[in-house]
């Protein structure tokens, strides 16, 4: 038996958008360990164990951020709006709502980005 993923029929979706939730759903299925781990690590009092966890962490860093990376590729208005936010100086809030003004004035929300092939990634 299958696990449902989708808030709408799921033999209405395309196979595109069932990847994508599937994708969504890993993405969050990755974050929720990193939240753990810092825990964890923040309070065991052993070095070893630390050194174990935090290469656990590093390995849930990694998939959350090809999760991202993938979903960023299939969906230009998130890429768009990431690129004005992610690894940019200045207040977070404020590039958030200049990222977001800007890539949803007039934008296409399904279709690639015309330079995608060139450098899909941030």
């Amino acid at each position: 038996m299958g696990i449902d993923q989708s808030h709408e029929p799921a033999g209405e979706l395309s196979a595109e958008t069932r990847t994508f939730a599937r994708m969504c759903a890993n993405l969050t299925e990755e974050a929720e360990p990193i939240g753990w781990y810092e825990q964890r690590i923040s309070l065991e009092p052993d070095a070893t164990a630390r050194a174990i966890m935090n290469d656990s962490l590093g390995e849930e860093f990694k998939h959350f951020c090809m999760d991202l990376e993938f979903l960023l590729r299939r969906t230009p208005i998130w890429h768009d709006i990431a690129r004005g936010i992610l690894f940019q100086d200045g207040d977070i809030v404020h590039n958030g709502q200049h990222a977001e003004a800007a890539a949803t004035a007039g934008a296409e929300t399904t279709a690639p980005p015309e330079d995608a092939a060139a450098d899909p990634s941030l």
